[in-house]
């Protein structure tokens, strides 16, 4: 293979057998982690839910005070989403991926298992989806691993002040995939010293480790674009072209895993241009993100500075500037000195210690309701990193053989393990 970027197979040799024995009774279709992570779990595999259940979406107010840009009024106001049981039940918290809505494909598969099991579930954006930018964060400057989980936990506070006349917890779970579930870990955490909710358990689904590494694999990614980052706009017309071909095949002219799948089968990409729709999926969440928080500080990284945008202003040669900026750009151009100005003791390699699992290993380690989901040939993970899971949770680590990023989490026996995690 051409790709740049080394795939996790085994954790350490002792596991190696363990995982080839769980391979032979796993019953996911794809080896190739590429393959699973963009195609995600065809129909048939997948586990057997309720199309629809009563999913109502609500707004709130997390600022009274907050002085939105005009260019981004729409975004004033929390976006989130409910079902409620009609019954005295648990309530479990769901948290978005990277750059992805509270109603996102993943959340709502969530929603429609946890439901389905008796469940209350409230639906939460990433912190780093603009709108959650906007309304919700503190700073308006996302990715601190604390920062975000405060965040979060004030939101999840707010929501529960509004649904808490309506309804009857028993329990409080919280779970969340891929950067959701590594803003569980800290929010977990964080809930130990608030104990509002006192969370019965936890599950992270597909975390990173290293929020850095994981960025960092997932910006070399672009590497594969035929010509380099130079050539993104070619390749993103490119990209367009070959899905409005695989469009008139269709029946359904509906974007998503099933899609994707047709994507798949009509034009067989190679690994190396998998990669490179990867890292387009995620340089568009970082590119949102970047522009979204630039406006808010006024910052000056990528909008000059000073220079107020309305409503009706149109961003122009921003956005292709954005869109050649990846989150390590973000880390090190705009994150880092923005909270350095701030505390002038903050270094890079502590901030970057920082925003890792590493920081709350201690806690990790001795917290029984903390639990874990994740596949051995994840493609956010360096090479060995997939050992912390095991090595810190022990038995509370439940690793698939394969899955990629997260192409797993609507197989069968993944959503059987997610419910049960819980049910326990």
């Amino acid at each position: 293979m051409i790709i740049r970027i080394p795939l996790v197979l085994l954790a350490a040799w002792w596991f190696a057998t363990t995982a080839w024995a769980a391979s032979e009774s796993y019953g996911f279709p794809f080896d190739d982690a590429f393959v699973a992570t963009v195609v995600g779990t065809p129909e048939e595999y997948r586990a057997d839910l309720p199309e629809k259940i009563p999913l109502k979406q609500a707004r709130l107010t997390v600022f009274e005070d907050r002085v939105v840009p005009d260019y981004l009024w729409y975004e004033g106001d929390l976006r989130y989403s409910y079902a409620l049981q009609r019954r005295a039940a648990p309530l479990v918290f769901l948290i978005a991926g990277t750059g992805a809505s509270h109603i996102g494909a993943k959340n709502q598969m969530m929603a429609r298992a946890f439901y389905q099991a008796g469940f209350h579930v409230v639906s939460l954006s990433s912190p780093t989806l603009p709108n959650f930018v906007v309304s919700a964060s503190k700073t308006s400057v996302t990715g601190h691993a604390v920062h975000d989980a405060e965040d979060l936990y004030r939101v999840m506070e707010l929501v529960w002040a509004q649904l808490k006349k309506r309804i009857e917890v028993t329990d409080f779970f919280v779970t969340g995939y891929s950067l959701g579930g590594f803003n569980t870990a800290f929010v977990t955490w964080l809930d130990e010293k608030r104990q509002v909710f006192n969370f019965k358990k936890a599950l992270l689904i597909n975390p990173p480790v290293s929020l850095y590494n994981s960025i960092s694999l997932l910006d070399r990614m672009l590497e594969n674009i035929p010509g380099g980052i130079d050539n993104f706009n070619a390749y993103y017309n490119s990209i367009v072209a070959k899905f409005s071909e695989v469009y008139r095949r269709a029946d359904r002219l509906e974007f998503g895993e099933d899609f994707l799948y047709k994507v798949y089968e009509a034009l067989q990409p190679k690994d190396e241009e998998l990669a490179a729709l990867i890292g387009l999926s995620f340089r568009f969440s970082s590119a949102h993100l970047v522009f979204t928080s630039d406006v808010m500080t006024d910052f000056g990284y990528v909008k000059p500075k000073n220079v107020r945008l309305t409503r009706n202003s149109s961003p122009g040669e921003l956005i292709p500037v954005t869109f050649r900026l990846g989150f390590t750009d973000y880390f090190h151009e705009y994150f880092f000195p923005y909270y350095r100005a701030q505390d002038s003791s903050i270094t890079r390699d502590g901030i970057v210690e920082e925003m890792s699992l590493t920081h709350i290993e201690d806690y990790l380690r001795s917290a029984e309701k903390i639990e874990v989901m994740h596949n051995v040939d994840d493609l956010i993970l360096e090479t060995g990193e997939i050992d912390f899971f095991p090595r810190v949770f022990g038995d509370r680590a439940k690793l698939y053989p394969r899955g990629g990023h997260c192409g797993n989490m609507e197989y069968r026996d993944n959503v059987a393990h997610m419910v049960n995690v819980f049910r326990q």
